[in-house]
């Protein structure tokens, strides 16, 4: 068995496609406006791909950018974790795609679904390789591409999503003091029937009566998942500082899910984080599932927002129910 060591995270990438979904664009889509949109979801607008794109591609993209910022061929990669609600094909998985677009050779890999803590969950089992000593380097990606899965007639849910993926690397730390210091996931199940897409599995395999009855679209309880995200983000972003001996006033930096700003706003206001100190970027990416917090790391790098030493909290609430949240000394 080998030793037991710290895992940092040592470079963040990500990737959105070019092309812009705005409110206005929804307008003459959907029956609802700008105002109604920013009110209650504080999005102005999201990135949406193109025809025939996946979130094999994205994901690879993302993680090809990180490779070349970082310096490290792809046949230095030991291991793919791929968070995705919205995986190209249900076999082979994602990150065999992804593995063979890089040319990563060496690198074993599977896909996780964890919905919107998916990133955190594969974040979680990437570290575990590496502070066992037996990966040197693992790549962590989150990758959705939501517009696939999304009914553009209900305006409930197609205002809230949009596509995008981010990676990260994983390689040992110096010390313990740095890097992956804890994290705390959960599961309810019981919430599953609030936030879900019936149709596509095994229960429900696509027919003409899946398709007409939109079973392959998510489907959402809004004000259920509003009011399970906002208490369980809290509850156990506190568990996890108390457990450490920490209070918010040690954070640098709090990156949450950006699902829906109102959300976030109210966990901000339990927690009493500062602006100062919470990373918001929903409002010109929308809700990208498994991309929005290593997107948010990524922003927060190029704002100037994140430097070694800093203590950092994620956390996420997804569909399951799932909870996430994860603390990091950054590295």
């Amino acid at each position: 068995m080998a030793r037991r060591i710290a895992a940092k995270i040592s470079g963040v990438a990500g990737y959105v496609p070019p092309r812009v979904l705005t409110n206005a664009d929804l307008e003459k889509m959907v029956d609802t406006s700008d105002e109604w949109i920013v009110t209650r979801t504080g999005i102005h607008e999201r990135h949406i791909v193109d025809s025939g794109v996946a979130a094999s591609h994205m994901g690879a993209e993302a993680a090809r950018r990180l490779l070349a910022q970082k310096g490290v061929a792809p046949e230095e990669i030991d291991l793919i974790v791929v968070a995705t609600v919205t995986p190209d094909m249900l076999f082979p998985a994602t990150a065999c795609l992804i593995q063979n677009e890089l040319g990563a050779k060496r690198a074993w890999g599977f896909d996780l679904s964890a919905a919107c803590s998916g990133f955190l969950y594969a974040l979680t089992v990437g570290s575990q390789f590496v502070g066992a000593g037996t990966h040197r380097k693992a790549l962590v990606i989150g990758s959705d591409v939501m517009t696939s899965i999304i009914d553009f007639s209900d305006r409930a849910t197609c205002v809230l999503f949009g596509d995008g993926a981010g990676a990260v690397l994983i390689e040992p730390a110096e010390s313990e003091a740095e890097g992956i210091l804890d994290f705390h996931h959960d599961i309810d199940g019981s919430g599953g029937c609030n936030l879900f897409m019936p149709g596509g599995g095994s229960l429900h395999p696509p027919t003409h009566e899946t398709v007409d009855k939109k079973m392959h679209y998510v489907h959402q309880d809004g004000p259920q998942v509003f009011k399970y995200a906002v208490r369980r983000m809290c509850e156990v972003s506190s568990m996890l500082l108390e457990r450490n001996g920490l209070t918010g006033e040690d954070l640098a930096l709090v990156v949450p899910h950006q699902a829906n700003l109102r959300i976030i706003r109210a966990m901000q206001e339990r927690l009493g984080i500062p602006d100062s100190k919470l990373m918001i970027n929903i409002d010109r990416y929308g809700n990208t599932t498994a991309g929005t917090i290593p997107l948010g790391l990524r922003d927060a790098i190029q704002q100037g927002r994140l430097h070694r030493g800093d203590l950092v909290l994620l956390m996420a609430v997804g569909a399951g129910f799932t909870t996430g949240s994860i603390l990091v000394r950054w590295a």
